[in-house]
């Protein structure tokens, strides 16, 4: 089960989604690999001093000499949680891949080797449609996407929907749509609702029952280098994530 976390809007709750659903999986006993293809490495640190890494992504990804299990680190707070931590050096990886026959299957070989020690594999992907997003996606066996309850929501939805269709077409016949997740649900505003009908009439279906709310403590926890269930676990953002994890398991 190999789940990219996409969408090619900033600040829509990708790492925050990718964060808090892979802790919550390895938290039911679900051994968890948390791969960190950001190149600001925000998923990364939230489980790792990325100071004190040697290898990270970008090496597996553009060194055959280097697998994906070389760079594999245990998280350090919560058990069942692996990371395959990123760095700055990933944002070269588009001139450095640029040209290559295989460089949209890079991460699909790597993931390949080792899709039989995890039950769960969670991929972060920037804020792009460039070629380390095509690579979760080609790598990947569903999508999620998380959608910002915000009046511009549904902007580029369509281009992220149709690069899927297309990777769908050769690239990855497999890949499917798990569900869109509503961040930043502010449930008092008018605005919000109006947004949520806009989703659903769009994603149908797809569209997870859990919605993720405004919250500070959200916001919060990856400063503290937590996920929301060490960091506050009683509070909203810990609960609706451990439902998410709950209505993703019931999906697949």
């Amino acid at each position: 089960m190999i789940i990219a976390i996409t969408n090619q809007k900033g600040g829509v709750g990708k790492t925050t989604t990718a964060i808090n659903l892979a802790a919550a999986l390895a938290s039911k006993g679900r051994k968890t690999l948390l791969v960190d293809l950001d190149p600001q490495a925000n998923s990364s640190m939230s489980f790792l001093d990325i100071h004190d890494l040697r290898l990270s992504i970008y090496d597996a990804l553009t060194d055959d000499q280097i697998h994906l299990a070389d760079v594999v680190q245990p998280a350090e707070k919560i058990a069942s949680l692996y990371i395959a931590p990123s760095t700055i050096a990933l944002a070269k990886i588009e001139a450095k891949l640029i040209g290559e026959l295989d460089s949209h299957y890079r991460l699909k070989d790597e993931v390949q080797r080792i899709q039989d020690d995890y039950d769960y594999v969670i991929i972060d992907t920037p804020p792009t449609l460039g070629i380390i997003t095509v690579n979760a996606l080609v790598a990947a066996s569903h999508v999620l996407i998380p959608i910002q309850a915000s009046y511009f929501a549904l902007e580029g939805t369509d281009d992220l929907l149709e690069t899927i269709d297309k990777i769908k077409v050769r690239a990855n016949p497999q890949l499917q749509i798990l569900g869109a997740l509503i961040t930043m649900y502010d449930k008092r505003t008018l605005l919000a609702k109006d947004i949520y009908e806009q989703i659903q009439r769009v994603f149908g279906v797809k569209v997870f029952e859990t919605v993720i709310t405004k919250s500070v403590r959200l916001e919060e926890s990856p400063a503290y280098r937590e996920s929301i269930f060490t960091f506050a676990p009683r509070s909203t953002g810990a609960y609706e994530y451990y439902r998410l994890s709950e209505e993703v398991l019931s999906r697949v």
